[in-house]
């Protein structure tokens, strides 16, 4: 139907192919479009009256032209009437500041011809915006453009979460159009009431850059490519409202949340556009998606602002995914890190900053390692900020520690407040935290001080991970004074540090001699409390064996069995007496008794080692008596030897898990008492 040519001077002709010359030409922008009249004045009413003006002022000057005649110039005459005529017959309209540009009018033309449009999401506003500038209207012409285009838009576009946030891109080049026609607005209502409809399991999460990488692997088999590649539904969504501009996407967020959107949907939102448009927001990947447009300073501090001002405050993440609790979290320190170099306002690094603390226990030492961009501090790492994020999170546990002790209040089962993992979690960060910055030179002591002590007692199970951090910090500061070394060393509880950091902190020349008296005094204490608490459970009445009488082989296999059995009651009895005596231990005191009694034990194998070997070397000089007292038919040396020393010697080689010597004692006493009740 048309051909489009290009001119030396760069001008785009469009002209109609349809066997007929044409009498109109429109410019659009930079392309000139000849038509013809009858086909755009039925259908729209600007065209209409923009021609039917053109002829009116062409008309009289025709018909001034015609009523001159000159006899001598006749042939002169005629050709400038013809020239006149075909330039009056020959309209010329330009169209300024056309929605869409020249495709929308292309497009529209065709229309007018009558050659069938497809319409899509993607020029559907065009055409609705263009069908109003042209007054394409029903009551000019029926099924006319702007009919066929809202149809199109209320039964199709707007029943669709995708296609209304397509459309919704289309209206950025449509301004003020599109807002006066309402398709704007239309389109964002359309979103937030289908995305607060739905259900936000069904958005998933913005895939990080590993878990893109396995996605992008899946079609991959045994190094094969299949030609099979999952279709990611849940990220098409944020990949297509990524594609909008800042204003429309700040109008986007504050429709959903007046929606009362679910602020997980809002938050995964924020954070899809961010990792899109702001580079370096993850460690992983420090340059701009490819699709992304290059910001200035100033846009991009915008940008970061907008999305942290809509952020949701409260705890977003489900707590059942830790891999996206975390993802969350290394989220907002990238974004916290970014608003530092791009010196946001106060009030916007504070909310971010808040709303880490609300989820600090789901961050990795990576992610508090915060640089110091600032000229004002003089330590590598910005431990201010760390120490505010650690206060928000420290009044959000407090205020949870109260509600459930509030709560558990009238509970008669309550034993006092459990040890929340959440806590326990942050110990271990700052912890581990503190190892790494306390190498800084330029680390005050009462920075560290007030960083280490900022945390409960029950943060921290053991002092261990503490301890090694006042050792790094004392090998790096062997300048500080005595005072300030002992301050330092106070924030330990040298009763939370195991054997082995006891054992080298005992050793170490770095502690003040204060602090290595406190370890060695606590240890022994440790070691005390041990020791009688073994004694304690040994403690049951024994039976001390009558030795007049040996017992015969049968009596002594009995016996076995019934001592077992006895074993095992006052095994019970001794479980029964700790438990009464003793306080209920905590689980902490538990395992450092167990380390304790572990050397105990050592060294009571040690010695029963020994004994088995003097046991051996007497069992040799028995049975060179035995020989001899054979030979006398005696026998009284054993019996003798055994109503001296308590014990019956075997012919095998004594083991230290054999019963001991007076178990054998008072199982041999036993079988007496019963060898005198049968006689």
């Amino acid at each position: 139907m048309a051909t489009e040519k290009t001119s030396s001077k760069g001008q785009a002709w469009w002209f109609c192919t349809t066997g007929l010359p044409s009498d109109i030409v429109i410019e659009v922008d930079d392309m000139t479009f000849h038509l013809h009249k009858f086909p755009l004045m039925s259908k729209s009413r600007k065209l209409h009256d923009l021609i039917t003006e053109q002829e009116s002022t062409i008309n009289p000057a025709k018909r001034q032209t015609t009523n001159r005649e000159d006899d001598d110039d006749d042939e002169v005459k005629e050709e400038e009437e013809e020239e006149e005529s075909e330039a009056g017959e020959y309209c010329h309209v330009t169209l300024t500041d056309f929605p869409g540009g020249c495709e929308t009018f292309e497009t529209a033309a065709k229309f007018c011809y009558g050659v069938k449009i497809e319409l899509s999401p993607l020029n559907v506003a065009p055409l609705r915006c263009a069908g109003e500038f042209l007054g394409m209207t029903e009551e000019y012409s029926e099924e006319n453009l702007i009919s066929k285009t809202e149809r199109f838009l209320t039964q199709s576009v707007l029943k669709s979460l995708k296609d209304s946030i397509l459309t919704l891109k289309t209206c950025e080049k449509l301004m003020p159009v599109a807002e006066t026609l309402g398709i704007v607005q239309r389109c964002i209502e359309s979103v937030s009431n289908k995305a607060s409809s739905s259900d936000p399991s069904l958005f998933g999460w913005p895939v990080s850059d590993e878990m893109a990488a396995k996605l992008s692997n899946q079609g991959i088999w045994n190094g094969i490519e299949t030609g099979l590649r999952r279709k990611s539904s849940k990220n098409s969504w944020f990949e297509d409202l990524a594609l909008l501009s800042l204003p429309l996407f700040k109008r986007l967020i504050m429709a959903m949340r007046a929606q009362d959107l679910s602020p997980e949907i809002i938050e995964n939102c924020l954070i899809y556009y961010a990792k899109k448009y702001i580079p370096g927001i993850s460690r992983s990947s420090r340059k701009p998606s490819s699709s992304s447009f290059v910001s200035s300073e100033t846009e991009q501090k915008e940008l970061i602002e907008t999305i942290i001002s809509n952020l949701p405050m409260e705890k977003t993440t489900s707590r059942s995914f830790n891999s996206r609790s975390s993802t969350a979290t290394r989220f907002l320190f990238g974004l916290l890190r970014t608003a530092n170099i791009l010196n946001a306002s106060d009030a916007c690094r504070g909310a971010l900053e808040r709303k880490i603390g609300s989820q600090l226990e789901n961050a990795n030492l990576d992610d508090l390692l915060i640089p110091s961009y600032s000229y004002l501090n003089e330590t590598l790492y910005d431990v201010d900020c760390l120490e505010r994020i650690l206060s928000y999170f420290l009044d959000r546990y407090e205020e949870e520690r109260s509600n459930a002790a509030a709560g558990a209040r009238d509970d008669e089962n309550n034993e006092g407040h459990a040890r929340s993992p959440a806590i326990m979690l942050v110990g271990k960060l700052i912890d581990g935290y503190l190892s790494e910055i306390a190498s800084d030179a330029n680390l005050k002591p009462e920075k560290f001080y007030n960083l280490a002590v900022s945390l409960p007692d029950e943060a921290r199970l053991f002092d261990d991970g503490l301890y090694r951090a006042v050792d790094v910090y004392l090998k790096a500061h062997p300048w500080i004074a005595e005072e300030e070394r002992e301050k330092i060393c106070g924030i330990m509880d040298c009763q939370k540090l195991t054997l082995e950091a006891c054992t080298h902190a005992a050793q170490n020349e770095r502690l003040p001699l204060r602090a290595v008296v406190q370890v060695l005094f606590f240890e022994q204490l440790q070691l005390r409390q041990a020791i009688a608490g073994s004694i304690l459970a040994a403690e049951v009445p024994m039976v001390q064996p009558d030795l007049g009488r040996p017992s015969d082989v049968r009596g002594q296999g009995e016996a076995e069995v019934e001592e077992e059995e006895e074993e095992e009651e006052e095994g019970q009895v001794q479980n029964d007496v700790v438990l009464a005596r003793q306080p209920a231990r905590t689980w902490t005191a538990a395992m450092r008794e167990n380390q304790v009694l572990r050397l105990d034990l050592d060294s009571m194998r040690s010695r029963v080692h020994v004994l088995e070997r003097e046991c051996s070397t007497m069992r040799k000089a028995i049975q060179k008596i035995d020989k001899s007292g054979s030979q006398g038919g005696g026998g009284g040396w054993r019996t003798s030897l055994t109503k001296r020393f308590g014990c019956k010697f075997k012919t095998q080689v004594c083991d230290s898990h054999e019963a001991t010597a007076v178990d054998a004692g008072r199982a041999r006493h036993r079988h007496q008492h019963q060898h005198q009740h049968q006689h």
